[in-house]
């Protein structure tokens, strides 16, 4: 299985495809549960990650989660 390209935050980025959002991210050392993502324009609850999957040429937006207090 050769890397293919998916665009992460305007970034291209190799990727072992076919993968889900949860691996993708954790092959990017993200905490699947510390980041709202949207794939292709549409949100993705987190519930989804384990089951959507990537394909090459795919569009993620990642945003880190961060706690206020």
């Amino acid at each position: 299985m050769s890397p293919h390209q998916i665009i992460a935050n305007g970034k291209s980025i190799a990727a072992q495809l076919p993968c889900t959002i949860e691996e993708f991210l954790i092959a990017q050392k993200l905490l699947p549960r510390s980041v709202v993502v949207e794939h292709n324009g549409e949100a993705v609850a987190p519930s989804e990650f384990s089951r959507r999957q990537l394909n090459a040429g795919d569009t993620l937006e990642i945003v880190k989660i961060v706690a206020g207090g």
